[in-house]
């Protein structure tokens, strides 16, 4: 039984990669965002909860600003929290939430859906989408809904075609031409933190990308898959107008999960809280799967009223 004295706070330069990586690749829960050139894509300077010789870990994404500091779930990242080789329970997350230093004074981190809580004031709840692709393509095509049908079969219709593979710069421009117009937050850090994830995935042999063109070979639509422990991830997708018409990310999506199909693996979609990105993964069969949310204003009274969550 974890203790909250077996915890220890360590600093981002006291962290030992090759073991903290070690023991992400052998966690019954590790994902790809838990790896450290993930977090030091997406959260330079993050900090760490560990126990032992890296037998249970959690990443703190760590930042300062007026004085005060922080740990916010970071923009890349849906779940963090902790990883171990063994199940865990809620009294072992319990210890670690404890186990957070006094001196962050406003958190908000996603756990994993590896990670029972019991439920209080301080929890909310994460979504995300989660589709088995251990069946057949048939098998899984009969749990699409007829819209998500018949929008492929319009795709396939009007001669979108999909290829593997890219350079990252490709589907960044997707994504920073199309995405990137709604999105008020994201400017060329964020941009280039997506280059540099895709680059990284690549590198390590974790990430594939899939490109739709349309029949006079223009571009209309790209993602990023990555896989990780049985677990492959659609981290980033777009379409510009003319793919959103012809439906080209369904044909994506389907082709996708046909190269796929009959593999232990599961396809997470990650969550949305739009109805439509809801609605288009669910459309593919997946179920919705739900994670929970930390989140704590440490702040003295009556400051704390400043800070919202």
């Amino acid at each position: 039984m974890i203790q909250f004295s077996d915890i220890r706070f360590v600093k981002n330069t006291e962290i030992d990669n090759e073991k903290w990586d070690q023991c992400i690749q052998q966690s019954v829960n590790g994902i790809v965002y838990a790896y450290s050139w993930y977090l030091d894509i997406v959260c330079e300077g993050w900090n760490a909860l560990i126990v032992g010789d890296y037998e249970l870990v959690m990443p703190l994404p760590s930042a300062r600003k007026y004085g005060v500091h922080y740990s916010l779930q970071p923009l890349f990242a849906q779940q963090f929290g902790v990883f171990s080789q063994t199940i865990l329970t809620a009294e072992v997350i319990s210890a670690f939430i404890k186990a957070i230093p006094s001196k962050y004074r406003l958190i908000k981190i996603h756990l994993n859906t590896f990670n029972p809580v019991v439920k209080n004031r301080i929890f909310t709840e994460g979504i995300t989408y989660e589709l088995d692709l251990i069946k057949s393509y048939d098998g899984l095509y009969k749990s699409f809904s007829n819209n998500t049908r018949r929008n492929i079969k319009k795709g396939k219709a009007g001669n979108i075609y999909t290829v593997s593979g890219g350079q990252p710069n490709v589907l960044v421009n997707l994504i920073k031409e199309n995405v990137g117009t709604r999105l008020k937050f994201m400017g060329e850090e964020e941009y280039s933190r997506i280059r540099r994830i895709i680059s990284q995935s690549v590198r390590y042999k974790l990430g594939q990308m899939y490109c739709a063109y349309d029949d006079t070979n223009n571009l209309v639509a790209g993602a990023l898959f990555v896989e990780t422990k049985g677990k492959v991830i659609y981290l980033f997708g777009s379409s510009n107008e003319a793919g959103i018409k012809k439906k080209a990310m369904f044909v994506l999506v389907d082709q996708f999960i046909h190269d796929f199909e009959e593999n232990n693996l599961t396809l997470d979609f990650e969550g949305s809280k739009s109805e439509g990105l809801a609605r288009f993964y669910a459309g593919f069969g997946a179920r919705q799967c739900n994670f929970p949310v930390y989140s704590e204003n440490r702040m003295p009274w009556p400051v704390k009223y400043l800070y919202k969550l």
